[in-house]
Order: structure tokens, then C-alpha cells, then sequence
């Protein structure tokens, strides 16, 4: 185990919980895609990670491509107003499409997400969600295929997942000590 950054105040998925959950969803996309050629559309910035180490555990043809994508609105929760910092460079028009995201809560961002891809002509949308949040009494506003693992409602860093660009790096999923991000 890698040692615990001091920002950190538990580790929820260490690098070994992780290893297998890209596996197992790895297994679970292969197995669904049989025949097909999808696109993996990673989300920028958080899922670049996730993205890289499920493309290796597909163990069919596929194809990758990133978008960036802002939410914004007053205060830090999500609006579901979308803007697109970085759009597709694939065309999507007849293609089965896979959107790998780093975590779900809202879903918000991804359903606009969802919506743009359809109006773009893909043939089929997925989500493979590598942390779905877990927030009671709230239901996303969509539903992954693919959920890695579901996570608590706590502000969660790590294996891509940042806090003011900081903490992605980190090989572990833990939640940050609410000092850091109170201040």
C-alpha cells in the first residue's frame, strides 16, 4: 500500500481494490462489446486515468477519444449547464460509444453528455462509471451500465480524482480531511 498522503483522512479503494474493479468492468465491457469496435469517449480531466487502465482490460477492438467538458452554476454543485472545453475528434455518427467517467453524482453533466452524443447520430451510449456516489435521498440523473464501485457521499480524491488539480495522482482512493477544502 502506498503510503497515505497527509491530506487524506481514509482510504476507501486501495490500489489492489482498484486493480480489480477495472478488471472485472474490463471483463464486463468485452463481454457486452463481442463483435463490435466502440469508441471509449473518456472524460477529461478525472477519467484519464480510469480510462488508460480499463482500454487495457478490453480485449476487444475499440478506439479512445477525450472530451473536456465544464459544469457550472452558482456555488460548487453542478448546474447541468455544460459547456464543451475540448470536443470529440472521432465522428461518432453509427458508432457504438462508451462514456468511461471518473465518478457519478448529479449525473447532470453526463446525461447533456448523453444527449449530445444521441443528437451526434451514435449508434449506442453507455456509461462505465468507475465510482458512482452514493448521496441518500438522491437519484442521478442517469443510470450507468458499468458502475465500478459505489462510493460514500464524502469528497473523495485520488486515481484521478482531484481537488483543485491536486491529489489525481495519487494510487489509492481516499477521502480528503475536510480542512484542506473548508479553508
Amino acid at each position: 500500500m502506498a503510503e497515505l498522503h497527509p491530506d487524506i483522512e481514509s482510504v476507501i479503494l486501495s490500489e489492489d481494490d482498484i486493480k480489480q474493479i477495472v478488471g472485472r468492468l474490463g471483463q464486463e465491457v468485452s463481454r457486452d462489446y463481442e463483435g463490435k469496435n466502440p469508441l471509449v469517449v473518456a472524460v477529461l480531466r478525472g477519467a484519464f486515468v480510469f480510462t488508460a487502465d480499463l482500454l487495457r482490460q478490453i480485449t476487444v477492438p475499440c478506439a479512445v477519444d477525450f472530451m473536456a467538458v465544464s459544469s457550472y452554476g452558482a456555488g460548487v454543485k453542478s448546474s447541468g449547464v455544460v459547456k464543451i472545453l475540448k470536443d470529440l475528434d472521432t465522428e461518432i455518427q453509427g458508432r457504438d460509444v462508451l462514456i468511461a467517467e471518473d465518478i457519478l453524482d448529479s449525473g447532470l453533466t453526463l446525461s447533456y453528455l448523453v444527449d449530445l452524443l444521441r443528437g451526434r447520430g451514435a449508434k449506442s451510449i453507455k456509461i462505465c462509471a468507475f465510482a458512482v456516489k452514493d448521496i441518500p435521498g438522491h437519484t442521478a440523473a442517469v443510470t450507468p451500465d458499468y458502475v465500478g464501485a459505489h462510493v460514500p457521499n464524502e469528497f473523495i480524491v485520488g486515481y484521478g480524482l482531484d481537488y483543485a488539480e491536486r491529489y489525481r495522482n495519487l494510487p489509492y482512493v481516499g477521502i480528503l480531511k475536510p480542512e484542506v477544502y473548508s479553508k
